[in-house]
């Protein structure tokens, strides 16, 4: 069960995962709720829409394509996109995940420059530390970590601990848990073209997201490795990562547009 901040996170992310995994799946977007909104937010108008019902009415559609490209059942909470919500807790997350049955494996987002992933990451493993039958992974959120100097590599966690600009986040978590590296994959030709065929479902928001991360799509690049932890109790006397220089990052829906970002 995949939390998807955004329609179009859980395919970025983990898409090649997803292929690799047996028994039933889902992805749940957490930010999948329709907008009570007059207003059109800068990210809805970039991608084109004229009103936030034209973009929800759209970007439901694509979700609904994607997930079954990956063969997923498509499950959406009630909260609107941040730009046409109040801050506060997420509607409809607690509730959720305590009612999942024991044994089910719950892929969170790392948070990586991008507040709306971290409030998922926080709430989530805030319930789930209260239910320890169930199984909580923590997932790179592409492609803000596919920024990294060395990403698909087996030096990739190493870079992004000690990344000013993508590392963040990882540090935030290792103060609380240990990450044992799960699944560190490489899409081969077949996967890649699924994990692609999923994306292209999210075609309004292709072009904005280019804007912010650069030829996210390009072969090779960013989308064809994927990271995942499972989290532990962390060791005590955690020693803190030296900084390492790395590229710009981005932000897409904060509040002004994200600068450009080379993923190369």
């Amino acid at each position: 069960m995949v939390l998807s901040p955004h329609f179009d996170d859980a395919a970025l992310s983990v898409a090649g995962y997803l292929g690799r995994t047996t028994g039933p799946t889902a992805v749940v977007t957490v930010h999948g709720g329709a907008p009570a909104a007059d207003r059109i937010s800068w990210w809805d108008a970039g991608c084109g829409f004229a009103t936030p019902e034209e973009a929800y009415r759209v970007r439901l559609a694509e979700d609904a394509r994607a997930c079954a490209l990956l063969g997923a059942e498509q499950v959406t909470l009630a909260n609107p996109d941040s730009p046409y919500r109040d801050d506060g807790d997420l509607a409809g997350l607690a509730d959720f995940l305590t009612g999942l049955p024991p044994q089910t494996r719950v892929l969170v987002p790392l948070g990586t420059n991008q507040p709306d992933h971290t409030a998922v990451r926080d709430q989530a493993l805030a319930v789930l530390a209260g239910r320890p039958g169930l199984a909580p992974y923590v997932y790179a959120d592409l492609p803000y970590t596919g920024g990294v100097r060395k990403w698909g590599t087996d030096a990739v966690v190493d870079r992004l601990a000690g990344s000013d600009k993508y590392g963040g986040a990882y540090r935030d978590l290792s103060a609380a848990y240990e990450l044992r590296v799960a699944h560190n994959i490489r899409l081969d030709e077949r996967e890649w073209a699924a994990k692609r065929a999923a994306v292209l479902s999210y075609t309004s928001q292709l072009a904005p997201v280019a804007v912010g991360h650069g030829p996210f799509l390009r072969r090779p690049g960013p989308l064809q490795a994927e990271l995942l932890w499972e989290l532990v109790p962390a060791a005590p006397d955690n020693e803190p990562v030296p900084a390492i220089p790395d590229n710009q990052e981005g932000n897409r829906h904060a509040g002004q547009p994200p600068p450009h970002i080379d993923v190369g």
